[in-house]
């Protein structure tokens, strides 16, 4: 049984930083491109970020490039998302994901897996 589990979410002041981690466990964790969404309340779910599976390529929002970073550690089946200079609207639930196939998505239909979400508010 695929699961993900992200953790490191939490409230923080707008300019802070945060870093979620996401740690997969029955898949072979090596061999899937990995994702970060988003969801803010009464909002679309929305890609934030994605890497390849051997980590030499990424995929940004273009509203996020140079705040977020994504990165992942195969070693140790998990995935991060560094979070910096943090606003407001970056209040969201956010989401790992995985996806088989090696060609980096935006569109959250192209994932396989889901976590569960961890929750990131910013205040002002």
């Amino acid at each position: 049984q695929v699961q993900l589990v992200e953790s490191g979410g939490g409230l923080v002041q707008a300019g802070g930083s945060l870093r979620l981690s996401c740690a997969g466990s029955g898949l072979t964790f090596s061999s899937y491109t990995m994702g970060w969404f988003r969801q803010a309340p009464g909002k679309e779910r929305e890609f934030v970020a994605a890497i390849r599976w051997s980590g030499d390529s990424t995929y940004y929002a273009d509203s996020l490039k140079g705040r977020f970073t994504i990165s992942r550690d195969n070693a140790k089946n998990t995935v991060y998302l560094q979070m910096n200079s943090l606003k407001p609207e970056d209040t969201a639930v956010y989401y790992c994901t995985a996806r088989l196939r090696a060609s980096l998505s935006r569109r959250a239909d192209d994932y396989d897996y889901w976590g569960q979400g961890t929750q990131v508010t910013v205040s002002s």
